[in-house]
């Protein structure tokens, strides 16, 4: 089904004064709320594309879905969503953030938790934990011990949505009671000095993320109930670089895309993995230390493959007369990004959009031109480029300087815009 575009053919000054910014909106209401995630796609981004290019949709495809911006966005406007992603954490986030378990059950389980808690208990507090290599180097053995009956008491609640909400409430007090730095993405443990008097308060954390998570899952679910039919929401595992298995997504069958996929590999960019290590090895989850390995770009390539982008060939021709090594890392990012849109483009609908949130980074100094990438391998694939917004990023939780390469002393500047990338498939 195509949908006529509220965006669509505006003028230059009509575009311009189009706000993308939204520097003083709320980000963290409905189950938005629930978890913290590294270079989130804010909501009201994912909402103005959806009520702008998705009147009528049934469908939504997020092949990066991350913590489920875009999947909640879709929900409370009555469209069935789908999504992937490779961590296991993000996936557990994004089920829980569109599961809609009972209310009044959760709020029975969390009153029981209070109690489970002002009862004088011992836990078999765990010497080692699959997937982190010294756990008393990123916990003090009070925290191990407290998360440890947290634990005790997730693993025993009988049904799935109600699991989920407490495991999303935990993951974020293993980290904020870990020894890492918060303010982080990766794994840095805190220096001695901080780390002495550092003591946190394991169950006050845990109880106010069940209390703030609570109050947005209500938001929620009011939202949801004024639909005629709540719609359905599935999550996948699948690498879209890889396959798209036919039995999962049916071919032409989605309406819209609404998804940011990453900036660039994780190595070098936002450490997914190192971000999700600590919660996914506590919550049993899947290789939690393998994860940036298998994101885009993970595995470098022998050679540099050719792109059918002049602009992005440029760029890279360019980092490679500093640094061969260094381009072939990039090519392997951009290359897994082309092979994924192969596969992502032959879902939609004729006449359905894809649109993508995308930063134009930084290598050896040279703009990577992501936004006209993107363009290019839609364009190879049968879509028409449709319009490109741009936005600054007020509230996209990056740190406005990185290193790198990890060397000491050697830092750049990171990108402080985004280019809003809307592609239009063919009938």
């Amino acid at each position: 089904m195509a949908h006529q575009a509220t965006f669509g053919n505006i003028g230059e000054e009509d575009r311009a004064a189009q706000d993308w910014t939204f520097a003083n909106a709320p980000t963290r209401d409905l189950t938005h709320c629930y978890h913290d995630y590294p270079a989130r796609m804010i909501p009201q981004v994912a909402g103005k594309l959806l009520d702008a290019y998705a009147p009528g949709a049934k469908l939504l495809f997020d092949p990066y879905c991350g913590s489920g911006t875009s999947l909640v966005e879709g929900m409370v406007r009555g469209i069935g969503v789908i999504g992937t992603d490779l961590n296991p954490l993000a996936r557990l986030i994004s089920k829980a953030k569109t599961a809609t378990p009972d209310i009044g059950k959760l709020k029975k389980r969390v009153a029981e938790l209070d109690e489970f808690l002002l009862s004088p208990r011992s836990s078999n507090v765990p010497e080692q934990i699959a997937g982190i290599s010294r756990l008393d180097f990123w916990f003090k053995p009070q925290v191990i011990e407290k998360l440890s009956i947290l634990k005790s008491f997730i693993d025993e609640l009988p049904d799935e949505a109600t699991r989920l909400f407490f495991q999303v409430a935990f993951s974020e007090t293993v980290r904020e009671g870990s020894n890492t730095r918060n303010e982080e993405f990766k794994l840095y443990r805190y220096e001695a000095r901080r780390l002495e008097p550092f003591d946190p308060d394991i169950y006050g954390i845990v109880a106010a993320k069940l209390r703030r998570n609570l109050e947005g899952l209500q938001q929620f679910d009011t939202r949801l109930r004024r639909l005629p039919q709540i719609p359905q929401a599935k999550l996948y595992a699948f690498n879209t670089a890889a396959n798209i298995p036919p039995d999962e997504i049916t071919p032409a069958s989605v309406d819209l895309i609404v998804t940011s996929p990453p900036y660039g590999d994780s190595h070098t960019t936002v450490a997914y993995g190192q971000y999700s290590r600590l919660s996914a090895a506590w919550l049993g989850l899947p290789s939690p230390a393998q994860v940036d390995r298998t994101l885009m770009g993970g595995s470098a390539l022998k050679a540099t493959p050719r792109f059918s982008s002049p602009d992005l060939e440029q760029a890279i021709d360019a980092i490679r007369l500093k640094d061969e090594k260094r381009s072939r890392e990039v090519a392997a990012f951009y290359s897994d990004l082309q092979t994924s849109i192969s596969y992502v483009s032959g879902l939609v609908k004729p006449g359905g959009y894809a649109c993508y949130v995308v930063g134009n980074r930084k290598v050896k100094g040279i703009v990577l031109p992501t936004d006209a990438a993107i363009r290019d391998f839609f364009e190879a694939q049968g879509f028409s480029h449709a319009d490109t917004f741009y936005r600054r990023i007020p509230n996209k939780r990056m740190p406005s300087r990185n290193s790198p390469t990890n060397a000491a002393g050697k830092v750049e500047d990171t990108m402080t815009t985004e280019s809003i990338v809307v592609m239009r498939r063919r009938s």
